[in-house]
C-alpha cells in the first residue's frame, strides 16, 4: 500500500513506509513536556504509531491547582504514518530537529504550543535490554530541550506559557512492548525487571542530560551524560560520565530528590534535585491499564481523565511511573530547572527492593 511517506527518501526496507519490518511491537513516538520556571503549569504529550497494530493513540495532560487533566484519544492508523493527528490532538513539525507544535481541542482541554530546541538533539545509545531469551526492546531516542510559547486551556479558564517556560522532547523508534500483553511466560525462575532513570536539565546558557538504565543488581547497561551549549550543533554536545544517587520516598516506588555528579573539563560537577510536584505518566498512557500504548480501541475513540495528585495510590504498578519537576543546583552553573523520571519494575537490589511489588 502506498501512501504519503513514499514520496519521501524515507524507505529502509525495499517495502513501501507502510510496513515496519516483521515485529509486531514495532513503534514511532513523539513526547513533550514543560514547565514554568517555578516548576508550576506541568504539561505533557505523548504521541504513538503502531504499523502492525494499525493504530495511533495520543495522549494531552495538564497540572493545575493540584489537578492532573488528562487527555485520551486513540485511532485506527489506516497504515497512513504521515498522518500526525488523533482526534483533537495534532503534531506539526514546522522545522525538523528545532521547531515543533502541538494543538489540542477535545473535552474541554485546549492548548497550542511551539517548542523550539536550544542545540541540535542528541543520540542516545541505542537501547537493547533481553529478559530471558526474549527482546523487551530495541530502539532509537534522540533528545532536546527547548522553551515554548502558546497556552492551555482547560474548562474555558485559558493560561498563557509563563516566560522561560521550558522542557524536553524526545523521539524513540523500534522495539518494546506495546498493544496487549503477551501472557506467555518468559521461561522458569525469569523473573522480568526495569529500572530507569532519566534528568533533562535546564540551565541559563546549556542543558545538561543524563539517563540510566540497570538490571535488578544495579549493573548498567544504558547510560549517558551529555552538556549541550546553547546553539550547539551535533560535533558540539559534550559527552561526559554522569552518576546519580537517589532514595526511595517512604512508602513508594517514587525518588525524593537525588544527586547527580558529572565529569567536566574543570573536575567533577554536583548537582542536586529539589522536587516542586510531581506528574503521573499514566496520564499519557505510560502503563495505564485502560489506555495503554497501542491498545486497540476501534475507529476513534476520545476520553478525558481526571485525577488529584495526592489522592494517587503509590502502591499500584500503574503510578509507579512518574516525573518530578524539580530545582536544580549546580555548584558549577547555578540554579537551572529540570526533570527527574523514574520507573521501577520488580526487584531492585541498590534501594531494598526485594520483592516484585516491595515499596520503599
Amino acid at each position: 500500500m502506498l501512501t504519503k511517506g513514499d514520496d519521501y527518501p524515507l524507505h529502509q526496507t525495499p517495502e513501501p513506509v507502510a510496513y515496519a519490518g516483521t515485529d509486531r511491537n514495532f513503534y514511532d513516538r513523539y513526547f513533550f513536556n514543560g514547565y514554568a520556571p517555578d516548576g508550576s503549569g506541568f504539561f505533557a504529550v505523548a504521541f504513538g504509531i503502531y504499523p502492525h497494530l494499525n493504530v495511533a493513540d495520543a495522549h494531552f495532560s495538564a497540572i493545575r491547582d493540584g489537578v492532573q487533566y488528562n487527555l485520551h484519544a486513540s485511532r485506527e492508523l489506516g497504515m497512513e504514518r504521515m498522518d500526525l493527528q488523533v482526534g483533537p490532538i495534532r503534531i506539526e513539525i514546522i522545522e525538523p530537529l528545532k521547531i515543533l507544535r502541538v494543538t489540542v481541542d477535545g473535552e474541554g482541554l485546549k492548548a497550542d504550543l511551539t517548542f523550539t530546541g536550544r542545540a541540535f538533539p542528541i543520540e542516545e545509545p541505542r537501547f537493547i535490554h533481553r529478559i530471558g531469551p526474549r527482546t523487551f526492546m530495541d530502539y532509537t531516542r534522540l533528545t532536546q530541550n527547548g522553551h515554548y510559547t502558546g497556552w492551555i486551556e482547560i474548562d474555558g479558564e485559558r493560561q498563557q506559557c509563563a516566560p522561560g517556560t521550558a522542557g524536553t522532547r524526545d523521539r524513540s523508534w523500534g522495539v518494546r512492548p506495546v498493544g496487549t500483553s503477551d501472557q506467555q511466560p518468559h521461561g522458569t525462575g525469569v523473573v522480568p525487571g526495569f529500572f530507569w532513570q532519566w534528568t533533562p536539565l535546564n540551565f541559563a546558557d546549556s542543558s545538561l542530560f543524563f539517563h540510566v538504565n540497570a538490571d535488578a543488581k544495579g549493573n548498567k547497561w544504558n547510560t549517558r551524560a551529555v552538556i549541550a551549549p546553547d546553539g550547539a550543533d551535533a560535533a558540539s554536545l559534550i559527552d561526559t560520565d554522569g552518576e546519580l544517587a537517589a532514595s526511595l520516598l517512604a512508602g513508594t516506588r517514587w525518588p525524593d530528590g537525588g544527586t547527580l555528579t558529572v565529569e567536566t573539563a574543570d573536575g567533577p560537577e554536583t548537582l542536586t534535585f529539589q522536587p516542586l510536584g510531581r506528574f503521573q505518566m499514566r496520564g499519557l498512557g505510560y502503563t495505564s491499564p485502560t489506555w495503554g500504548h497501542g491498545l486497540w480501541h476501534g475507529p476513534l475513540a476520545v476520553e478525558r481523565e481526571d485525577f488529584g495528585i495526592e489522592q494517587v495510590n503509590p502502591g499500584t504498578m500503574d503510578n509507579y511511573h512518574v516525573q518530578l519537576p524539580c530545582t536544580v543546583t549546580s555548584d558549577k552553573r547555578g540554579t537551572g530547572t529540570g526533570v527527574f523520571e523514574q520507573l521501577i519494575i520488580g526487584p531492585y537490589a541498590p534501594m531494598g527492593l526485594k520483592e516484585f511489588l516491595d515499596l520503599g
